[in-house]
């Protein structure tokens, strides 16, 4: 069965999880990996990767979504905020409304990524301001544990997602 990966990725974490599913599936069939292209790939299963910003997909991926017709998709993405399966699913959700309803979305994996320094440096500046803000806090314990997003763990969730619905 011939596939595409497409993804949109900022910090390289949705790149990593992109370059997974390649490797996973080997490159035989992959007719298509890289960003968002102009002209759909024609292949029977797309791989459509994401980072979220403020819980939802870049525009450019957004617009991508919303251009595919009747195809079978697999969405992917990776939040550097949260890491609860609940987030996560308000992330496909909102995600998931570009698609057309001629289109079946086959799976989800959606994992935690790290964060550039830069993110830490305005969480420290913030609580330098307020430094018994609990919200602050939690924001630096999630930056600090989504170092390393995602890891061999994330990796390997990937690969069961895919060998699930890729062998249905």
């Amino acid at each position: 069965m011939a596939y595409a990966v497409v993804y949109s990725s900022r910090t390289g974490n949705t790149e990593k999880l992109a370059e997974h599913i390649r490797y996973t599936l080997g490159e035989e069939k992959c007719i298509y990996f890289g960003g968002v292209p102009e002209e759909v790939p024609e292949a029977e299963v797309i791989f459509a990767g994401f980072w979220t910003d403020k819980g939802i997909c870049s525009e450019e991926m957004a617009e991508f979504l919303e251009k595919l017709e009747g195809r079978t998709i697999f969405l992917f993405g990776t939040a550097g905020f949260g890491g609860a399966k609940e987030y996560f699913d308000q992330i496909l959700n909102r995600v998931s409304a570009f698609l057309s309803e001629s289109c079946t979305i086959q799976g989800t994996f959606m994992c935690q990524g790290s964060m550039p320094d830069s993110v830490r440096q305005r969480y420290e500046a913030m609580q330098e301001k307020t430094p018994n803000d609990p919200k602050i806090k939690a924001m630096l314990k999630n930056f600090d544990q989504a170092l390393g997003h995602p890891d061999e763990a994330d990796l390997k969730a990937l690969e069961g997602e895919i060998y699930r619905v890729w062998t249905a």
